[in-house]
């Protein structure tokens, strides 16, 4: 036997605006969905403040009571839909990009995501556990944007869920473009640790929910943000001085490193993908919008279908993301909490992969000197 669930993935621009403001243009998707028979709203990562990389994270962290978490609970309750969505939240003393269920009748479920993505750690630390909601409408697992390229958090959930809820705000990092003070561009597949690290694909994680939700045998539900990425970045010194590596005739622009940007577009990849790994239904358009689609959950959680899909992603982009660029940027979210009265727990092991950075940093521009020299 075998039931079907209508479910909405929610993709809306991620520029930044205040919380009240993109609260309003999320609860306007909500009601329409839920009007055109949704029982499940995905919203993005961080839908209620968009994706920057800014201090303003910090003030921007919620409690569980806050306003964005009020916000939940009332939608969900009023439009009779279980909402999905993530926000930063100050809990403990430290910040998690958390995301939160809500069912209609007030019950919630939590995970904090497990790999924030490279400059992420400035503002947020990692969670350690999987979540499993045993909802009324079947049992969700759940993850946020760059967990879902870790083969392994989705081996916790096999033979467990009935269906799985992503939400992510990926900006297409191996496509973009440095920015300088002085209006040079210099494009992020100039960087060689970068350009190794990707396939060279518009997507180069496009097809990984389609393979992994094929290989559990259960739909997935993903969102994602849009629009234009344009942000500064924490530590900007140490990928300037990657991009830069190489051409020592532009050495002279590291002095320009605090005022650089990032500019990128977002992976179009809000959509909903049926238990044999095909897509059911996706945005095709710009802004905030979403797809609905309905998709058959079995009464029994099924085993895995063969062997487990291995990560698009190289395993240099994954040292890169998960290791070495949250070791560098680390430091800024300590002094981020410290501003706001709290003390960061330690982490043992950032200092290692801080040495490992740099050193691999210092290798490949005296390298290209001794190159240059014979």
């Amino acid at each position: 036997m075998s039931r079907t669930l209508k479910v909405a993935a929610v993709q809306m621009d991620a520029q930044p605006a205040p919380v009240v403001d993109r609260l309003g243009r999320a609860a306007r998707l909500v009601a329409d969905a839920a009007a055109q028979g949704a029982q499940l709203v995905v919203l993005p990562e961080v839908f209620n403040t968009g994706y920057t990389y800014h201090e303003i994270n910090y003030t921007l962290a919620e409690r569980s009571d806050g306003q964005t978490m009020t916000w939940m609970l009332a939608h969900a309750a009023q439009h009779k839909v279980h909402i999905s969505g993530t926000f930063l939240l100050l809990d403990g003393g430290e910040i998690y990009n958390t995301a939160f269920l809500v069912a209609p009748d007030g019950r919630t479920w939590r995970y904090d995501k497990r790999y924030p993505f490279s400059w992420e750690r400035a503002y947020f630390r990692a969670g350690s556990d999987a979540t499993i909601a045993d909802t009324e409408l079947g049992k969700l697992g759940m993850m946020i944007c760059w967990d879902h390229v870790h083969p392994e958090l989705w081996a916790e959930h096999a033979g467990k869920v009935d269906a799985m809820v992503i939400m992510s705000c990926s900006p297409a990092v191996h496509k973009a473009d440095l920015v300088f003070p002085d209006g040079e561009r210099i494009g992020s597949d100039s960087i060689p640790a970068l350009r190794k690290s990707y396939s060279g694909s518009d997507m180069p994680f496009g097809s990984t929910i389609d393979q992994q939700a094929a290989w559990l045998g259960v739909p997935v539900v993903h969102s994602e943000g849009a629009g234009k990425f344009d942000s500064t970045l924490p530590a900007p010194l140490f990928l300037v001085g990657a991009a830069l590596a190489l051409r020592p005739q532009k050495w002279g622009k590291l002095l320009q490193a605090k005022r650089v940007r990032m500019e990128s577009d977002y992976y179009p990849q809000t959509k909903v993908v049926s238990a044999s790994g095909h897509v059911l239904a996706r945005v095709e358009t710009e802004g905030d919008s979403y797809t609905l689609a309905d998709i058959t959950l079995n009464d029994t959680q099924t085993a895995p279908n063969g062997r487990q899909p291995r990560s698009e992603m190289s395993a240099l982009s994954r040292l890169l993301a998960d290791k070495i660029t949250p070791a560098v940027v680390a430091s800024q979210y300590e002094r981020g909490l410290a501003a706001l009265g709290y003390s960061a727990k330690p982490d043992p092991r950032r200092h290692l992969w801080l040495v490992v950075g740099i050193t691999g940093l210092l290798s490949v521009v005296l390298l290209r000197l001794f190159t240059r020299k014979r």
